[in-house]
C-alpha cells in the first residue's frame, strides 16, 4: 500500500483490534458463528500484518508467496462452505483479494505495503501497472463499497434496538451490533488498502 507510514500504523492498529475482538466472538454463538468468528478474526490479522509500514518492517522476499498461500487456502476453504450460503461468499471474496494483493505486490517487487514502500515497478508481465489488473482492483472497489454501505444501513437499526433492549447475555462477544461493526471496518480496510494498491 502506498502512502505515509502513519495511515499504515493506523490502518494495521485498527485491524488487529477487529480481529481481537472476533477472537473474542469465538467463544460464544452457535458453531456457524463461531466460524465465521474465526475466518473474521484471521483476515483481520491477515490485514494488519499486510498493512505494517515497510518502513518498520521489510517484508522478506518469499512473504509475499506465504501470504498468498494461506489466503489461498483460506479462499479455498470458503469456496467449500459457501454451498450452505450465508457469510461464506463474502469471506470468498475477502480471501480472494488478499491473493490478489499478495500478488500484485510480490510481481511487483515491492519491498514493503501499509505505506511508505518503493513505488510499484511499472509494466510487470500479466499486470497492468503498478495497481494490478485495473478491471478487477475496480470491481473489487466497487464490491466493498457497496459492502460498505450496505452493513452501515443494516448497523443503525441493529444498534438502536440493542441500546433499547440493553446488554446482551453473553457479554462483548454477543453483541450483534459490534459485529457488524467489525464487518463494516474490515470493508472499510479493505477498500483502503485496495484503493491504494
Amino acid at each position: 500500500m502506498h502512502g505515509p507510514a502513519m495511515s499504515g500504523w493506523l490502518l494495521m492498529a485498527l485491524c488487529a483490534g477487529t480481529g481481537s475482538y472476533c477472537l473474542l466472538r469465538t467463544r460464544t454463538g452457535r458453531a456457524e458463528e463461531r466460524g465465521a468468528a474465526r475466518a473474521e478474526a484471521l483476515m483481520g490479522f491477515g490485514m494488519a500484518a499486510m498493512a505494517i509500514p515497510a518502513a518498520a518492517v521489510a517484508p522478506p522476499a518469499w512473504g509475499w508467496a506465504v501470504c498468498a498461500v494461506f489466503f489461498g487456502v483460506a479462499a479455498l476453504r470458503a469456496l467449500w462452505f459457501s454451498r450452505r450460503g450465508g457469510h461464506h461468499l463474502h469471506h470468498l471474496v475477502g480471501s480472494s483479494a488478499m491473493v490478489y494483493m499478495a500478488v500484485v505486490m510480490a510481481r511487483t517487487g515491492a519491498g514493503g505495503h501499509g505505506g511508505g514502500h518503493a513505488a510499484h515497478a511499472m509494466g510487470s508481465p500479466g499486470m497492468a501497472g503498478a495497481g494490478g489488473i485495473p478491471v478487477l482492483t475496480g470491481l473489487l472497489l466497487v464490491y466493498y463499497a457497496v459492502y460498505v454501505l450496505r452493513s452501515g444501513a443494516r448497523l443503525v437499526p441493529v444498534a438502536a434496538a440493542a441500546t433499547a433492549v440493553g446488554p446482551a447475555p453473553g457479554g462483548w462477544g454477543a453483541r450483534p451490533e459490534l459485529a457488524l461493526a467489525c464487518r463494516l471496518t474490515m470493508g472499510l480496510a479493505m477498500f483502503a488498502m485496495l484503493l491504494t494498491l
